[in-house]
């Protein structure tokens, strides 16, 4: 499994940095300073002297992470957000692992394509064009999917195991819509007359939704 994931990440990284979304660099690295307050199309450079190797650094994708969501997964990101290195550097990571059962719902990341890359599991997976067309496939450990650029996209996994894929992105911050949360638990809300006309659904049936999809309060 080693040597096999090696050489899809060496293509992952080939294949995005030959075709990355986000501007081109006009210089060698720009860390990304969170703490500037200035934000151009990505985040202001940090001054190379106090940049050090921990900012192209991330750990955090070796291991499955604990799912707790109702949906039964969990996305673990390293975008530029965890590795300041990737600012202006047009790639990222995510890892995504499910529970039996578990869904990614649907969602489009709007400033990126996505590669997935199955590390366990088998999966059904699809995205929806704009002529409204789903393309579908079942796919399982070693596999390959592609997600195009902002259209609406989903992962479920109807295996009795758990699954986890790593996802390719040509963006250092791809951005996610769930469709489900864009739309019933945005702030302000969407009023109730559009989702009920959009959805030819009742008042009392948007509000179970909104109820389900609000956040918990701590």
């Amino acid at each position: 499994m080693g040597v096999k994931f090696f050489a899809y990440f060496v293509v992952f990284v080939a294949v995005f940095s030959a075709a990355k979304s986000d501007p081109d660099p006009l210089q060698d690295i720009c860390v990304a300073d969170a703490s500037a307050g200035v934000k151009v199309n990505g985040f202001a450079c940090k001054n190379d002297v106090v940049v050090t190797e921990a900012d192209f650094f991330f750990s955090g994708l070796a291991k499955p992470a604990v799912i707790n969501s109702t949906v039964g997964s969990v996305v673990t990101a390293a975008n530029v957000v965890q590795i300041p290195g990737l600012n202006t550097l047009g790639v990222s990571l995510s890892r995504i692992d499910y529970l039996p059962g578990g869904l990614n719902p649907p969602h489009t990341h709007p400033r990126a394509t996505e590669i997935i890359f199955v590390l366990e599991g088998e999966l059904d997976v699809g995205f929806i064009t704009t002529a409204n067309k789903l393309y579908s496939k079942s796919i399982k450990k070693g596999d390959v999917f592609v997600f195009p650029k902002g259209l609406v996209h989903f992962q479920k996994n109807n295996g009795d195991a758990p699954a986890s894929v790593i996802a390719g992105f040509n963006s250092q911050f791809p951005g996610t819509q769930s469709i489900a949360a864009t739309l019933f638990a945005s702030t302000p809300a969407v009023p109730d007359n559009v989702l009920t006309k959009a959805f030819q659904v009742g008042t009392k049936e948007v509000n179970k939704i909104k109820s389900r999809l609000a956040p918990k309060k701590s």
